[in-house]
């Protein structure tokens, strides 16, 4: 969850640049906008996290395998979202810098 924070705060630096005039030096009207719904959706995981982190704080201990195995796969769900969230940031990060360096 500390590195969904970071991210919010790199999007705020990044949208805040590109509003300063930096979005028409790059050509590209769209940069703003894909980091303005990268920054909702890391709200969302972010939020999704914590509700879960929460439900998660007295939870028992399983006595069986079919009850190990719904809190393994929830887990592997919210794990499976915030890779897959982390892997599209890194690549419109990536977009974004490449064009600066044109």
């Amino acid at each position: 969850m500390s590195h969904l924070k970071y991210i919010e705060k790199e999007l705020i630096n990044l949208i805040t640049i590109c509003n300063q005039g930096f979005n028409t030096k790059l050509e590209d009207s769209t940069v703003v906008k894909r980091f303005e719904k990268k920054q909702n959706e890391n709200q969302t995981l972010l939020n999704a996290l914590i509700k879960y982190s929460n439900s998660r704080t007295n939870i028992a201990e399983c006595e069986d395998t079919a009850c190990d195995m719904v809190y393994i796969t929830e887990h592997e769900s919210y794990r499976r979202s915030y890779l897959y969230h982390l892997d599209k940031y890194r690549r419109l990060k990536d977009d974004f810098f490449n064009k600066i360096h044109g």
